[in-house]
């Protein structure tokens, strides 16, 4: 992942960043948002009503016995422990996506505050904030993770903390390179000028003005957030069983993907359509942020 999150170019912040409003409005107009809005629009909803809705297709819970192991007859089959793959599918999103979220939400914000303060402060701040930065971006983030769940365990709180902690420091350098594109701007200085305090001209002025980036790099992290906690959870060091996650239903059913394929096959797609659809909403954002239109993209 690492590899692929360096091929990903920040977007130039335009001499007038765009608000938040204007920034959807102008990304909207891409077609690829309307279809990423879809696609991970459908996923959401199946992750939020799927642990209504299973029990009432299926009459089973995510942990009743409802037949042989592995057995691929009704709607979608057995686990090996004979538990229904569609309610443990349907049930299985909720998690997963509460925990993303989360942690998504704690890096943005700790990575803004920490990259609009070097920014506007400068000088040695700035320098001793961003080379503190340089040496945690460094560490690989799911070596971290792993390394914080060997120690302490595999405790939900433990995910949401390390995986928010480690997209912090991404996100002060796009915040940071926004801050300064904005900091010497007019109404920066007009707040200067009445000796407005720096914490309210960091967020009343510069932050309504860095939005743009900021909204593009929360599609991003989002999107990390769900594979990485998809990922620990397949490895059995995430969500643990007996919960209906998709990540640990991948793990627990991959041994018998020929014979019954539907409990790998399900979280895969589901991941997969999700992962997809919060990109294809990144990239048009970063369109919409870096200035770019519909026409422009052809």
């Amino acid at each position: 992942m690492t590899a692929v999150e360096e091929e990903r170019v920040v977007p130039a912040v335009p001499e007038t960043p765009p608000r938040a409003a204007g920034l959807i409005r102008t990304a909207w107009a891409f077609p690829q948002a309307k279809v990423g809005t879809v696609l991970a629009g459908v996923v959401v909803l199946v992750a939020l009503l799927g642990p209504w809705l299973g029990p009432i297709l299926t009459g089973h819970t995510t942990t009743d016995f409802a037949g042989k192991p592995f057995k691929p007859g009704g709607l979608m089959g057995t686990d090996g422990l004979g538990r229904d793959v569609l309610t443990r599918f349907l049930a299985g999103g909720t998690t997963l996506l509460l925990y993303a979220v989360l942690a998504t939400a704690l890096g943005i914000v700790l990575g803004a505050l920490l990259g609009m303060i070097a920014g506007y402060g400068g000088g040695w701040l700035d320098s001793l904030l961003m080379r503190g930065n340089d040496v945690l971006l460094s560490f690989p983030q799911l070596v971290i993770a792993l390394l914080a769940i060997a120690v302490i365990g595999p405790k939900g709180w433990l995910l949401v903390l390390v995986i928010g902690l480690t997209h912090a420091p991404r996100t002060a350098r796009v915040a940071r390179q926004a801050t300064v594109s904005v900091r010497n701007h007019d109404y920066i200085r007009a707040a200067e000028m009445y000796a407005v305090p720096r914490g309210r001209i960091l967020l009343r002025e510069i932050l309504p003005n860095i939005t743009g980036p900021l909204m593009v790099e929360l599609g991003l992290r989002l999107t990390y957030s769900i594979g990485y906690i998809a990922s620990l959870s397949f490895l059995g060091l995430g969500i643990q069983p007996p919960a209906a996650d998709w990540g640990l239903m991948i793990n627990e059913n991959r041994i018998a993907l020929v014979v019954q394929p539907w409990g790998v096959l399900l979280p895969v797609v589901a991941i997969a359509v999700l992962a997809v659809g919060t990109n294809l909403v990144a990239d048009s954002l970063a369109s919409a942020a870096a200035g770019r239109t519909r026409e422009d993209r052809g």
